[in-house]
């Protein structure tokens, strides 16, 4: 696979563009190219992004080190990784930006990752979550989060409320497996037993088949990773549609299936469900409780801010840090060395960039789904600390 993201890059031909493009005029502006979903049914990804960036900027300047940060955006439209390489492609060259940043899916992600390496720039991935995926670059960093790190502790926690048997469904692509794969060996290695497991298409909401079989199983718990949008929504309407509930069955997921954006939707449906994120918006934090003033007063009262929106004020976070770091120098090796090891007080809580792999390292929350003033919210009630 690797050999054919190099073959399809065509980086050699990407090293010659780099090579004869002029050097940009005084370094003065340090532009970070967004590449993000801003159409179709990801768009909300892309919403939140740009809002966090924009709170940032808002909250902080533009400038920084005696430097302008100008931010470019470019949109994918979805889970898109050709898309992904042609506009970072064009960024390099044709725009001449010195980061690399958002990154809503594991494949655009992915695919960016060589051009990264080949034009030694930061790549700063703030929502795409497949495990190990900084590793496919040494310019790669991340602000969001991974399965591998998130699911671990919700399928502890089901163990120690006493279940003994789990069904798990999650979307079939690589953050979809990550969950999967964390889920069952975490909760097996707690003493539990899987007794099914299935693997759904990235847009349906045909969940009625899947159900069934849950209902016929008869687990204790079914955990759930599905994208927001109209797919969570469509996912726990059928869940109570078919009674699994009133058998008995928990509902558990990760925080994607009651992505703050969706809860209106989800409504009195989702009330009771337990989940694990590193973020809710009712987070306790006097920083977090202003971000989401901010967040209301830019997008609307009636707007959420999800960990999308957060991740990509943190990333703006992290890349004004590695600058003030280096004096301003906007070198793609002095500024990954400057992210690299970072600390940062977010919304979320503080978080850190490993100096090692790049990945960030965070809390996790197990979360309850319910009503704060009348309003849906995920109530953060137990805290896993990182690397716990």
């Amino acid at each position: 696979m690797k050999k054919l993201y190099f073959r399809c890059l065509g980086l050699s031909v990407l090293a010659g563009l780099i090579a004869g493009a002029p050097v940009a005029a005084a370094q003065d502006v340090v532009k970070v190219g967004m590449i993000v979903e801003m159409s179709g049914p990801f768009s909300e990804f892309g919403r939140q992004m740009q809002a966090g960036v924009k709170i940032y900027q808002e909250q902080f300047g533009d400038s920084v080190a005696g430097k302008r940060v100008e931010v470019v955006y470019r949109d994918t439209g979805g889970a898109n990784p050709d898309a992904a390489k042609r506009l970072a492609q064009e960024l390099v060259v044709r725009d001449k930006v010195q980061v690399l940043a958002g990154f809503g899916f594991t494949p655009n992600a992915m695919a960016v990752a060589p051009i990264a390496t080949q034009a030694k720039l930061p790549m700063v991935v703030m929502n795409a979550a497949g495990a190990g995926i900084t590793a496919k670059s040494p310019y790669m960093v991340r602000t969001s989060f991974t399965y591998s790190d998130v699911v671990p502790p919700i399928a502890k926690w089901a163990v120690e409320q006493g279940a003994k048997t789990a069904y798990v469904i999650v979307a079939d692509y690589a953050p979809g497996h990550d969950a999967e794969q964390a889920f069952v060996k975490t909760f097996e290695a707690a003493g539990g037993k899987v007794v099914g497991a299935v693997r759904t298409p990235l847009v349906t909401t045909e969940f009625a088949p899947y159900m069934l079989r849950v209902k016929d199983a008869k687990p204790d718990v079914l955990f759930a990773f599905v994208n927001g949008g109209s797919v969570a929504p469509a996912f726990i309407k059928e869940f109570r549609a078919k009674g699994l509930g009133a058998d008995g069955i928990k509902l558990l997921g990760t925080g994607d299936v009651v992505d703050e954006p969706i809860m209106n939707v989800i409504g009195e449906q989702g009330m009771g469900m337990t989940t694990v994120y590193p973020y809710s918006m009712h987070h306790d934090s006097a920083l977090n409780k202003e971000y989401v003033q901010r967040f209301k007063a830019l997008l609307g009262n009636n707007e959420r801010p999800a960990i999308m929106s957060v991740a990509a004020y943190d990333g703006m976070a992290a890349i004004y840090a590695a600058l003030k770091k280096t004096g301003g120098n906007a070198d793609g090796p002095a500024l990954i060395a400057a992210l690299k090891g970072l600390e940062i007080e977010s919304p979320r809580g503080q978080i850190r960039i490993d100096a090692k792999t790049g990945d960030i390292v965070q809390d996790e929350y197990i979360r309850r789904f319910d009503k704060v003033n009348g309003e849906f919210a995920n109530i953060e009630f137990k805290t896993y600390k990182a690397g716990n």
